[in-house]
């Protein structure tokens, strides 16, 4: 075999990169973007399985009042931040608020462990760029049920940041801290769960808590809250109604608009995607859009987008 040339760059070392993007996931972000083929990044992907395992631990420590308490609570206030704030306002911009509630609910939404907030915006919003053709690299119609359920995820192309897409993000350097180190946040909030089911265990042992169990279901809700997002990529363009003619085959589903707090509306959302609210009818279920009126009347979020007139008067798409 003959010697490498001096001019020649050394081989990547992947795998070494794939764990540094544990803890600095923009690590390598401006090296030539990865195949966009279905190759999943095994290395990268060890803690997003190890959190699923992690959720049979439920059979060891139990469970508790606190812990179910604990868990559902994590669950609503993480999707609230994932719904209103790393959907409708990082992605969409559909209303405004103060740079501070900016990075809380910035921070809430890491806690998801969904990646950081630029990452998510970006990503999605390359989804409605493309939504439902081959581009879109959540479309079940194109890659699959599975794939677009929670398969994109694991592959290589779509680990890093699309920068371009979020130039108005990239102007605040808390959310590139957020965004590049999103893995700083999830373990604060494991650290202070157990430090709360020690404390709960010692305090009040008549509770039935420890740390280890509140973890675990700490763990459970966040498995719980990732796979009740993916709904959306997946089961929204399969299963539901259509009450408009959109380009994809976006759908409204009832039932994924609870689980969401208000999501399931996404033949809505495809058709008008400016609107802070979801669910356009009266009875089109949706508590993110309620939860930020409210907070819209103590002036910590302002200039929501409302549903235009014009756009609530479109005749409904007839029904085959």
């Amino acid at each position: 075999m003959s010697p490498r040339s001096p001019l020649e760059a050394p081989p990547r070392k992947v795998a070494p990169l794939a764990f540094l993007r544990w803890i600095d996931s923009w690590a390598g972000i401006d090296e030539p973007a990865a195949s966009t083929e279905k190759r999943v990044d095994w290395p990268r992907i060890v803690p997003f399985a190890l959190l699923h395992v992690a959720c049979l631990g439920v059979i060891w420590v139990g469970w508790s009042p606190v812990a179910v308490a604990v868990a559902v609570a994590l669950y609503v206030v993480r999707m609230f931040a994932i719904t209103a704030f790393y959907h409708r306002y990082f992605s969409h911009r559909t209303f405004k608020t103060s740079r501070a509630l900016q990075f809380l609910f910035g921070v809430l939404g890491n806690s998801a462990v969904q990646r950081g907030p630029l990452w998510w915006a970006a990503h999605h919003r390359e989804h409605h760029l493309h939504s439902d053709k081959e581009e879109d690299t959540h479309s079940p119609t194109r890659h699959g049920f599975f794939w677009s359920h929670v398969g994109w995820i694991t592959a290589k192309h779509n680990f890093p940041t699309r920068r371009e897409r979020v130039k108005d993000l990239l102007k605040y350097p808390e959310l590139c801290f957020l965004d590049r180190f999103d893995i700083v946040v999830p373990i604060a909030m494991f650290a202070g769960l157990y430090g709360l089911g020690a404390w709960l265990g010692a305090a009040y042992p008549e509770l039935g808590t420890s740390g280890l169990q509140l973890v675990v279901w700490g763990m459970l809700s966040t498995v719980v809250l990732f796979h009740a997002t993916f709904t959306i990529n997946s089961l929204a363009h399969v299963w539901g109604t259509r009450r408009f003619q959109t380009t994809d085959t976006s759908r409204n589903n009832w039932f994924l608009a609870i689980v969401t707090l208000g999501e399931g509306w996404h033949n809505n959302h495809h058709h008008y995607q400016g609107s802070v609210r979801q669910g356009f009818r009266w009875w089109e279920y949706d508590p993110s859009y309620y939860a930020l009126r409210a907070m819209s009347w103590v002036g910590l979020v302002w200039q929501l987008n409302p549903v235009p007139a014009a756009v609530l008067e479109k005749r409904l798409e007839k029904r085959a």
